[in-house]
């Protein structure tokens, strides 16, 4: 049987179809946000108190949408909006507790889908898997 060597088509769909399974799975544990908005929680849970432009360029979206995503989380009471008291013109984002709960139960997910995918492979299988897609976004990765 010859081999698909069609990368870049492989690497879409299996990320197309990971995202969906991760986003199922958050909404069956009762996570009340996507796998895009629990980034942000993950970022936030690991160092609170960041600005906009310094998570946007973590999960690499404009400026625009992160107003949007932040807008998201702050309606349903995940984080919330804080003047920078060193710089007052800076707006910081803060974790509630809330949004603690909802990470610690996101991450819970993640963590369990990690260990799905890793399952069937040898760790050998498993860090050439993670060699390659680092490879990929380090040789294409832009600014």
């Amino acid at each position: 049987m010859k081999s698909d060597k069609r990368l870049i088509y492989l690497l879409s769909m299996a990320q197309l179809t990971l995202r969906g399974h991760v986003n199922a799975s958050l909404t069956k544990a009762g996570v009340r946000v996507p796998l895009g908005q629990v980034g942000i929680l993950f970022l936030l849970a690991q160092k609170d108190l960041r600005t906009m432009s310094e998570l946007g360029l973590a999960i690499k979206v404009d400026n625009s949408a992160m107003t949007r995503i932040i807008d998201r989380l702050e309606m349903i009471g995940l984080v919330e909006r804080r003047i920078d008291p060193s710089n007052r013109r800076a707006i910081l984002i803060h974790i509630t507790p809330e949004g603690l709960e909802e990470e610690r139960k996101a991450r819970n997910v993640i963590q369990h889908i990690n260990g799905e995918i890793a399952a069937d492979y040898t760790v050998q299988e498993v860090d050439a898997y993670v060699k390659i897609l680092k490879g990929i976004a380090e040789k294409f990765k832009t600014g």
